[in-house]
């Protein structure tokens, strides 16, 4: 470095050495450029600077103006404040790597008469040369960064282009020093990410995949070492786990690089640019497939992104996934006017759903269509057990197998998770026995550890126990019964309708729904999953009309037996006849139907006369209600009776017919009529 004498009244200002390196890697490795950049304070006393500044508060940062750099903030406010008599750095590219910094601070450094000192000289950028030198320099530092970013990232690619690049990989996949990229050894970490697969398989949600392996007790690993994959923690499993193995096209054995992209935008005048946005599958750098072994197919993975994707139940118009609810083709439903899809509300005071199309009110236009759903859900339903009739047992033969695959598979868990305790505790023990007895810091430790892996071994040996039990215990179902009576498996209180809605899905794409005005019906055309169509027509409820209906029996019982209404709540009751909400029956839900049906009482309860009850007929008749009963129980005086157990009803005229007023007046006699060939033993006189 040339010595150059500096005037005397930039001496009594303070030199500031600027110390940076880019990166965190760069601080710790590469001690020989620190040293260096702080030797740089002998070079500012050399040259006449008492009082010398160094500003370090940029080590590990970037120049390139996409990072904050409070070194240099501070540096700045120094020069604008005139304290500043030199700045002392390696070369230009540790002050700056962007145009913008760099030529801010030679402005600065021209108005204070600030010097710029790096090993080749002193700079005056007051001086046009000077200025022209440090701009040159600046520019060559901006294009020498580039050059190298290029460089490295276009080796980078071409590298990940044939596969060979060793990116950071998933849980249940490591490198190998001779084949590369393989699945990982460890059988346990295997079967938890095969029992992601599976569950999700089955259940068609990530969610309720998390909600069903939780339950069980289900750890999942996690690396304790970093990227590394050398150590891991089993934890117990989360939701993080389960949607990044199923959305990870590594298990689909493809090898995916530039997954996510950077995004730079503009704030308080400098660039910030921020990481980690997810790019789409066909906007990825590199993905191969078929580069190594993989948990399942790619057409396999391919399913479980639309599955997913279906599932995401916010996206506008989107089919949406069955999460349960009062009504069974939520989202499943599409306008054939308009094209948008089917919203359902819930009415009344016992809510039952709505199906309507609202697509046309944002431009000020009336619904193209609304109607109960009750009905429309019931016709779907009855349709779809008549389509899956004819494959009921093949149906059920393959739950069955799959009941007793998932018992398996939770076995399998449980048995290795207890071969990994096991190894843990005769670990520990290993490590009790290899330690010096004198040393008890040391032993003690040991000994608890050793006896936290002991009682980890007894309680899996206690939960696979358990489970071992309990599936010998427990019959396995009769799915073969199931498939012989469908209705009653679809009626099934223990079937939820998320459950129903699932099956649905499963193999219906679409519904477009028309309304026929000139027929006044609801016309359904169903898309089934495979490209074929069916097409139903149901009569549309008029305004008003619900689905929640008296059945015609219980309405014909309390029309012929209208007497008080706590004995026709009785006689529906006994009879096992409920409401149209499918609750028992009481007076006051009877004399309601009574009331808006516009039914009387009963013949005997009319008090015309003409009709009595039992008692008044007995009353009428001057005889006991036990007499009258005989005779109705002989069949000599005729009586009404609606159900069995309900009230007699009898005509006031059949009290006056001869042969009943005989009967009446015969003491300590049967009262059967005699038949007509019988000759009496003892007269009337």
């Amino acid at each position: 470095m040339t010595h150059v004498d500096l005037p005397a009244s930039l001496l009594k200002r303070k030199a500031v050495v600027y110390v940076r390196q880019s990166t965190p890697a760069q601080v710790q490795l590469n001690r020989e450029s620190q040293r260096r950049q702080y030797e740089l304070v002998e070079e500012a006393r050399r040259r006449g600077f008492r009082d010398v500044e160094v500003i370090d508060d940029d080590l590990g940062r970037s120049a390139s103006g996409t990072v904050a750099r409070p070194g240099f903030d501070k540096l700045v406010a120094w020069l604008c404040a005139g304290d500043v008599g030199a700045i002392l750095c390696l070369d230009a590219s540790r002050l700056a790597r962007n145009g913008r910094d760099w030529h801010h601070l030679l402005e600065l450094c021209g108005l204070v008469e600030a010097r710029v000192i790096d090993l080749d000289g002193v700079y005056n950028p007051c001086r046009p040369n000077d200025r022209l030198l440090l701009g040159m320099k600046g520019s060559i530092s901006e294009f020498e960064l580039n050059i190298l970013r290029t460089r490295m990232y276009e080796a980078v690619r071409s590298k990940a282009r044939r596969g060979e690049l060793r990116i950071g990989v998933p849980i249940g996949y490591i490198w190998h020093r001779e084949i590369g990229l393989g699945l990982d050894p460890d059988a346990r970490v295997q079967e938890a990410v095969r029992q992601i697969f599976s569950r999700f398989r089955q259940l068609g949600s990530a969610r309720q995949t998390h909600l069903a392996l939780h339950r069980e007790g289900m750890h999942f690993p996690r690396p304790s070492d970093g990227r590394k994959l050398t150590a891991l923690d089993w934890t117990p499993i989360r939701y993080r786990n389960v949607i990044s193995v199923l959305k990870n096209p590594f298990y689909a054995g493809a090898y995916a690089y530039g997954k996510s992209k950077s995004r730079t935008a503009v704030v308080d005048g400098r660039a910030h640019k921020t990481y980690g946005h997810i790019r789409p599958l066909d906007e990825y750098d590199v993905l191969l497939k078929d580069h190594h072994e993989g948990y399942i197919d790619w057409g396999i993975y391919e399913r479980n992104q639309k599955q997913l994707a279906i599932n995401a139940y916010g996206q506008r118009d989107g089919a949406k996934s069955g999460r349960g609810g009062r009504s069974l083709l939520i989202g499943l439903m599409t306008c054939g006017q308009c094209g948008h899809r089917l919203r359902v509300a819930y009415r009344g005071r016992y809510p039952y759903p709505v199906y309507q199309c609202i697509g046309r009110r944002a431009h000020g236009l009336p619904r193209c269509m609304c109607f109960g759903g009750q009905r429309v859900d019931t016709a779907i339903a009855r349709e779809l057990m008549r389509v899956v009739q004819p494959i009921a047992i093949q149906a059920a033969l393959v739950a069955e197998r799959t009941h007793m695959e998932t018992q398996r598979e939770q076995q399998r868990i449980l048995e290795l998770e207890l071969q990994q305790a096991r190894y843990e505790a005769s670990l520990a023990e290993r490590r009790y026995a290899a330690c010096d007895p004198d040393n008890r810091l040391i032993a003690a430790q040991l000994e608890k550890n050793w006896e936290t892996s002991l009682r980890r071994v007894s309680e899996y040996e206690a939960r696979l126990d358990d489970i071992k039990t309990h599936n010998s215990a427990t019959p396995t179902p009769d799915f073969t019964g199931l498939a012989e009576d469908l209705d009653a498996a679809w009626s099934s209180s223990s079937v939820t309708m998320r459950t129903r809605q699932q099956l649905v899905r499963a193999l219906i794409n679409d519904t477009t729904v028309n309304i026929d005005e000139a027929d006044c019906e609801i016309v359904l055309t169903i898309h089934w999953k495979g490209g074929r169509h069916s097409t139903l027509r149901l009569r549309k409820p008029q305004s008003g009309e619900h689905e929640c209906v008296t059945s015609d029996d219980a309405l014909a019982i309390i029309e012929s037996m209208a007497s008080r209404c706590e004995h026709i709540a009785a006689t529906l009751n006994r009879m096992g006849l409920p409401t149209a909400q499918g609750k028992s029956w009481t007076a006051k839900r009877v004399g309601s139907i009574r009331r808006v049906r516009g039914i009387h009482a009963y013949k005997s309860a009319e008090k015309d006369g003409e009709w009595l009850t039992l008692t008044e007929a007995a009353k009428a008749s001057n005889v006991t209600a036990h007499r009258i009963r005989s005779l109705i129980a002989a069949g000599i005086l005729p009586a009404q009776q609606v159900v069995p157990g309900a009230p007699y009803q009898i005509n006031a005229s059949h009290l006056r017919d001869p042969r009943v007023a005989t009967a009446m007046r015969r003491k300590g006699r049967p009262c059967q009529s005699p038949p007509e060939s019988q000759i009496p033993m003892f007269t009337d006189t």
